[in-house]
């Protein structure tokens, strides 16, 4: 055994021992397993196509309905935009302009927020499931699936206005002393992290309980609420200014890179909801041996690509005679017929 090979098996014993580092060994080994990078890619693909297209009808229908120049708009804008603290205030310099042509741009935006938004609500429901690890043969088909990515739309557009109004409170409480303000933070906290929970309810699968989901909704709320912080505070200090001088190529590559940054927490969290609710830890960090969470997960993996009543799957892990063999076959598929 050379050195390297010995400190790592060292490293893994370990994890092993100490809960809390097994657990975050198996989030991101399972992370790793559910090809969770390229989940991250295609979900932030979609909504990526979809935020113009959301950007444009907002600012039209707020156009038509409120006037371009009211405190409400101003508000509803402020509110949206925030959650881009780089590059929010570029994003809406440059849409302002569409004013000048509402009718047409509320109807090519219409037409490029479903394209882009029901994209992302499907990629969403593929990556829970793929997270979940449910069979391809239990998954929901297309209805299905499109009314939940229509109910995910109408959650997102709930969640937008009590964001507003949120953010018009915590402009008044800003006047009114240190105590408002951290209340006014907590309550959105508690929105972010109630979203998050309808979000992953609307995208998993119905055999995931409610309260399995809430774990990593508390994760992906905190999380939410610290990375808008943490880049708001980088832009006052560091980057004023940053984006103005790149133009229109910092606020696309700025969109994409915090829209990856959301999705790899959304991944994450929802990984973090199984490795709990199924205690998936400890993960070997060297292999061989397997642990048996381990033996376990790769019987699983071989289930989940049962794609017909009629097929059986089965696995066989080898393991040491003094430990108890994983199953082999899926409980759940029908006796093949002679």
């Amino acid at each position: 055994m050379n050195p390297l090979e010995r400190g790592l098996r060292a490293l893994d014993r370990a994890q092993q021992r100490f809960p809390v580092a097994a657990f975050l060994f198996a989030v991101n080994k399972k992370y790793g397993d559910d090809n969770g990078g390229n989940l991250a890619t295609l979900l932030t693909y979609n909504a990526f196509l979809a935020l113009f297209p959301l950007l444009l009808v907002l600012v039209t229908v707020l156009g038509l309905v409120a006037g371009g120049s009211s405190s409400i708009t101003h508000r509803i804008l402020h509110s949206a935009l925030r959650t881009f603290p780089i590059i929010g205030t570029d994003l809406a310099r440059n849409i302002h302009a569409l004013h000048r042509n509402s009718l047409p741009g509320l109807v090519i935006g219409v037409l490029g927020l479903l394209w882009g938004s029901l994209g992302a609500a499907q990629t969403g429901q593929y990556a829970m499931a793929e997270i979940w690890n449910v069979p391809k043969l239990d998954r929901p088909g297309f209805l299905p699936r499109l009314g939940r990515s229509v109910g995910l739309l109408l959650a997102l557009f709930v969640f937008l206005v009590v964001g507003t109004g949120l953010s018009g409170v915590a402009a008044a409480t800003d006047r009114l002393g240190v105590p408002l303000r951290v209340l006014g933070a907590l309550a959105s906290l508690v929105v972010d992290i109630g979203l998050f929970l309808v979000a992953y309810r609307l995208l998993t699968p119905k055999g995931v309980r409610t309260r399995q989901l809430l774990p990593g909704s508390l994760i992906a709320g905190v999380a939410w609420a610290v990375l808008q912080a943490v880049g708001t505070l980088v832009v006052t200090r560091d980057l004023r200014g940053a984006s103005a001088v790149y133009g229109f190529f910092a606020i696309v590559l700025g969109a994409l890179a915090w829209i990856y940054l959301i999705m790899r927490v959304v991944i994450y969290a929802a990984e973090a909801n199984v490795v709990l609710d199924r205690h998936l830890w400890p993960r070997a960090l060297v292999q061989p041996p397997l642990t048996p969470v381990d033996r376990q997960m790769l019987v699983t993996y071989v289930h989940q690509e049962r794609r017909r009543p009629e097929v059986v799957t089965s696995a066989v892990v080898a393991c040491p005679p003094s430990e108890t063999p994983p199953p082999t076959a899926d409980p759940s598929a029908p006796e093949p017929s002679s």
